[in-house]
């Protein structure tokens, strides 16, 4: 259910924002492709250019079901480092959204985990105007799956002018 504010704004515009309840899921991927590189400069040092693709499972109707993409390097000194990339979401009414994440590898007795936060940077159709954020925690279940489970909040913005 949106709730609707307006807000003015400068210039006589009134701006008008759907808040939009907390959302949460989660989704297993797998691997489409990825490159590896090694810069030699210290030992057991690789960059992973990674494409990844899943299907979003969310509580939420709106999100449940979206087809998720996205694209991330990973910089890693022995199986540790940082991500960062960019990632698209097709819901099944055909709307997009997209943005970015960073967050941390860690690799730990074999097992590899990811955590980080992500924002939201556009979209189309209903989420147009959309903007917010959240965090990211998942583990490497094979070479070329991983699991990921995530909640964030997200707002939906729209200008109009006010009428005098």
């Amino acid at each position: 259910m949106l709730d609707e504010v307006d807000r003015e704004v400068n210039n006589g515009r009134t701006e008008k924002e759907y808040t939009m309840p907390n959302i949460s899921g989660s989704f297993s991927a797998y691997v489409r492709a990825e490159t590896t590189l090694f810069p030699e400069d210290q030992p057991n040092h690789q960059l992973q250019l990674s494409e990844i693709h899943g299907i979003q499972k969310s509580p939420d109707p709106s999100w449940d079901n979206a087809r998720l993409t996205y694209c991330g390097i990973a910089d890693l000194v022995s199986g540790t480092g940082t991500q960062r990339g960019y990632f698209a979401n097709e819901h099944t009414d055909g709307d997009r959204d997209s943005g970015t994440f960073e967050g941390r590898v860690t690799t730990t007795a074999g097992q590899v985990t990811l955590e980080g936060t992500f924002a939201f940077t556009n979209g189309t159709g209903k989420l147009k105007g959309i903007h917010g954020n959240g965090t990211y925690k998942g583990r490497q279940v094979s070479p070329t799956e991983i699991e990921m489970s995530w909640t964030g909040a997200y707002e939906i913005a729209t200008t109009a002018r006010r009428v005098a």
